[in-house]
């Protein structure tokens, strides 16, 4: 197997746990903590915006390759073993849906920082 080989792999196991992890944040088997953190991960994966653009060098990619995976594998030992296998398995079934949420937490938190930036560097008009 080429390391080619391994990649696509990983990237298919990848997506097949955020289907996986989708659907355990909407199971009322997953315990409430599993839930939250599957749905964070999930809805951030399948959020058309990341927090982090891509343009931009170096720390775009951090979030697909270090703050994701990471995410994942918290998200994954959270669910019980027996039900995120169920899961896996109905996620081969099933197509990528798209996250609004996802997409409204990224808008909320670039804009939590434009309002920041606005605080921080305005002009005092005190003076």
């Amino acid at each position: 197997m080429t390391t080619i080989d391994s990649l696509r792999q990983w990237a298919r196991a990848i997506k097949r746990d955020i289907m996986a992890l989708w659907l355990a944040a909407r199971d009322p088997r997953v315990p409430w903590y599993a839930k939250a953190v599957a749905g964070a991960v999930a809805a951030y994966a399948l959020s058309p915006v990341d927090l982090i653009p891509d343009f931009i060098p170096v720390l775009g990619y951090m979030d697909e390759l270090v703050i994701l995976p990471l995410g994942i594998m918290l998200a994954v030992r959270l669910v019980p073993t027996a039900l995120m296998a169920e899961f896996r398995a109905e996620a081969m079934r099933r197509d990528k849906p798209a996250s609004r949420a996802g997409l409204a937490f990224i808008a909320f938190i670039w804009l939590l920082v434009a309002i920041m930036m606005v605080w921080l560097f305005w002009p005092n008009r005190a003076i």
